[in-house]
């Protein structure tokens, strides 16, 4: 591949590309779609589909292989393996639930949802991977809008079932068997690596601002015709409109790359001084530099004063490995590039990956369980208060990205703290829950999508940080275990015992009244406060680290470290 120019296109093209691949990658979010089909067409009990659900959690979170394969092969050969295991998985559940092919074992089905959905974890960690590498500046901000369109990739599908495919269970799966790999191989060539321009562009903050509006009047657009098709039912012409209307909408981050052809600025206005501390790498001002973010420790270059009072012993260290009286390596210190077993071992790591378990283990026990909550409330379509959720989920990624970032430019405060205050909101939010209060149902599924969303679009740019980009595809995809064994823990064990516990008392399979879910909701709860506390003691103890990474207002080399050079 030729080298890239800095400050240029393609990184805008790839992500304009990337939205459809966060769309795709959102395929897991299809399964109370068409689970109720698979469940009368195969004659399964209610839990035997909470394992395919497990299934489910668990294909498209249990991303380590992905993650290790980012680091050692181009965007296109991972995109490619999400496609064929999409094509693959849903392949066999289209098999099964078009009756084409028969008596499917149990098992070959759970194993073919996990291959489905693990096609999310490939596709997921491409796009996220690639583009925080070429947006390394505005890390909150990628990671926000990125992790905010694989939100609404549920009201996407919702709006393609409802509008296009006439709620049929096997349309969908025939959909997601073709036309998902259809896309990501369509896009695929424009997410690839290209060299970040070395200091922020004045634009940018523009462009980025147009993404993410772009995305508020989708998932606006989305929650609107989602409702009005429900409640009106309208003809398919209206209904196909709705549709092209959606595609155009999710076309229009590619207008950036289209008016910067069509209206190209001076490359030279935005460049730093020489000698600028905007440089983000020194010493390599080639444009035709082609291995971006990848030199020996591409966060520890903007930690500048940070470790100054350790330049005299780091020199000491050098000097006697030239001369072969010491070989010990030097371990990176928070902010620099850390291999995964290096990072494994720190506190901060577990921290991290504790804060955010909680967070959204207990977030998706009620997505998993919100059919069976809203019917247990009353609620006899659940069609809205699954998009209300969709929604809420979206804006609390969104908008997670870019509080936080606005927050840690201006003030120096670490992103972990708005996962806390999300889950502060979150207790009080079960607890709403458990009250049973008439008319609190969809205000506290709003809140709780607000909340949940936060969690991903927090941990995703605080990883890179703390333990930098080379190897952030493996730390990452380990962090998002925390959603599966969420799911395991609290919604296959704590919300199904109970559930089943109370229609038991009922003498019925469907449990209706507040009685259902109380109990688990004081256990999210409570599990919630926990992670609101260790939030705090992560953010008191990765302080320092924000306060030299930002300490320009923005993620940069220092000027106190410029005049070392």
């Amino acid at each position: 591949m030729p080298p890239l120019k800095q400050g240029s296109r393609p990184p805008w093209v790839g992500l304009g590309a990337a939205v459809w691949v966060q769309i795709a990658a959102g395929n897991s979010y299809n399964f109370p779609l068409y689970s109720p089909s698979l469940k009368s067409v195969m004659g399964y009990n209610q839990q035997q589909l909470t394992m395919l659900g497990v299934a489910n959690d668990i294909g498209e979170n249990v991303g380590i292989l992905p993650g290790i394969a980012s680091n050692k092969l181009p965007p296109w050969v991972v995109l490619s393996v999400g496609a064929c295991a999409c094509f693959l998985g849903y392949g066999v559940l289209w098999l099964a639930v078009s009756q084409t092919v028969q008596n499917l074992p149990y098992i070959v089905l759970w194993v073919a949802l996990l291959v489905a959905t693990h096609s999310s974890a490939w596709l997921g960690t491409a796009v996220l991977v690639t583009n925080m590498r070429n947006f390394p500046l505005s890390r909150g901000t990628v990671a926000g809008i990125l992790k905010g369109y694989i939100g609404l990739s549920a009201a996407v599908y919702t709006e393609i079932y409802n509008s296009v495919l006439h709620e049929s269970a096997s349309k969908l799966l025939l959909f997601l068997t073709l036309g998902l790999p259809v896309i990501c191989f369509a896009m695929m060539y424009f997410i690839r690596a290209c060299t970040p321009a070395s200091g922020e562009d004045s634009s940018e903050h523009g462009h980025f601002v147009f993404t993410q509006a772009a995305s508020v009047c989708l998932g606006i657009y989305l929650l609107v015709t989602t409702v009005i098709v429900d409640l009106l039912n309208p003809s398919d012409a209206v209904s196909y409109t709705f549709t092209a209307i959606m595609i155009i909408f999710m076309l229009s981050p590619l207008a950036i790359p289209l008016k910067m052809t069509l209206f190209p600025s001076n490359p030279n206005k935005n460049l730093p001084p020489v000698g600028s501390s905007d440089h983000l790498v020194q010493g390599e001002e080639s444009s035709n530099q082609t291995d971006p973010l990848l030199t020996p420790s591409s966060s520890a270059t903007y930690l500048g004063s940070f470790h100054e009072n350790e330049d005299a012993s780091d020199i000491d260290m050098l000097l006697a490995e030239g001369e072969g009286a010491i070989k010990k390596k030097r371990k990176p210190k928070r902010g620099e590039d850390f291999k995964f077993r290096e990072a494994f071992i720190k506190a901060d790591f577990w921290l991290l990956w504790l804060v955010y378990f909680l967070g959204v283990g207990s977030g998706v026990t009620v997505l998993n369980n919100l059919a069976q909550i809203g019917i247990a409330y009353g609620v006899e379509d659940t069609t809205i208060i699954l998009s209300l959720f969709s929604f809420c989920n979206f804006l609390g990624r969104l908008s997670g990205g870019v509080v936080s970032e606005y927050f840690v430019r201006s003030r120096t405060l670490p992103r972990t703290i708005w996962m806390g205050v999300a889950q502060v909101i979150m207790v009080l939010t079960f607890l709403l829950y458990a009250s049973g209060l008439n008319g609190t149902l969809y205000a506290s599924t709003a809140l709780l999508g607000i909340c949940y969303g936060v969690q991903f679009s927090i941990m995703v740019p605080c990883a890179s940080e703390l333990f930098g980009l080379k190897h952030f595809g493996v730390i990452y995809n380990f962090m998002l275990l925390g959603n599966p064994i969420g799911a395991l823990l609290f919604s296959g064990l704590l919300a199904g015992y109970v559930y089943d516990f109370e229609a038991a008392k009922q003498q019925s399979s469907t449990c209706v009244g507040v009685p259902c879910f109380r109990l688990t909701f004081f256990g999210l709860a409570g599990a919630s406060g926990l992670g609101a506390i260790l939030s705090i003691i992560l953010t008191i103890r990765i302080k320092p680290v924000y306060q030299m990474l930002y300490a320009g207002g923005s993620f940069r080399l220092p000027s106190s470290t410029s005049s070392h050079s």
